[in-house]
């Protein structure tokens, strides 16, 4: 039987990994490609997703959120160079940060979830909630608040359901345009003038995140570390690269 075509969770992180170097590469070197960071609304939403499938899957989640806190407190150095072009700025955390809150939250609701009291799970989820989207905001995570959001929507809307499908469009589309907004490009459609908001845009994420079957594809220990040090490693090099070509 023919299978159709699907894409793993290899291929979700490289898809993921190019679309967040295209919007690394515009904030560092071409900030007049504004189609690169266009494109870079897509990488977020798929790291969100990948890190949900991350909690499911994972054999020992001790191991896997230190691992997370440990790159991201060695991301943090590069990330406040790149954006801000000092070692320390505490205004700003990088993105890590935002899918380690995220983490805390469902494990927390996971915790609660176990012992079968489903009013009580309802209500920890609403708390959790409100809670992840206050602390992103005051710790001032990439996303800020909205990006802890968003991990928690992979995790409300995880069945393959056409209503947990709807769900994902619909709260990303409130976290996106509605919560984060941001820059708009104006166009006219058969006589008619619309606006685009390009962080709108993270919503075509959904596309390669529904082609996904569960499939791993490729993975080894090398191939893991490698998808971690990337965002650190890459980030250091576009900073490096930008101090000798611009000076700044």
């Amino acid at each position: 039987m023919k299978r159709s075509f699907d894409l793993s969770t290899a291929a979700l992180h490289i898809l993921a990994m190019a679309f967040m170097l295209s919007d690394h590469l515009w904030a560092t070197l071409f900030l007049s490609q504004e189609w690169m960071t266009a494109v870079g609304r897509l990488a977020f939403p798929i790291f969100a997703f990948l890190a949900v499938e991350g909690y499911f899957h994972t054999h020992s989640f001790r191991r896997y959120a230190l691992r997370m806190l440990l790159f991201a407190v060695l991301s943090e150095v590069p990330f406040d160079l790149m954006y801000s072009g000092t070692p320390f700025y505490p205004v700003h955390q990088n993105v890590i940060w935002t899918l380690l809150l995220g983490l805390l939250g469902i494990r927390a609701m996971e915790a609660v979830r176990a012992r079968g009291k489903r009013w009580l799970f309802l209500l920890t989820c609403v708390g959790v909630t409100a809670l992840g989207g206050v602390l992103g905001t005051l710790c001032m995570v990439d996303y800020y608040g909205a990006g802890v959001l968003t991990v928690f929507v992979f995790y409300f809307f995880r069945r393959r359901k056409w209503l947990d499908l709807l769900g994902q469009i619909a709260a990303l589309y409130w976290i996106n345009v509605q919560l984060l907004g941001g820059q708009v490009f104006p166009f006219s459609l058969f006589g008619h003038s619309f606006e685009l908001c390009e962080q709108g845009l993270a919503l075509l994420a959904l596309i390669p995140i529904w082609l996904y079957k569960g499939r791993q594809g490729f993975h080894n220990r090398a191939f893991q570390y490698f998808f971690y040090a990337f965002y650190p490693v890459h980030i250091a090099i576009l900073t490096v690269i930008r101090k000798m070509w611009f000076g700044i």
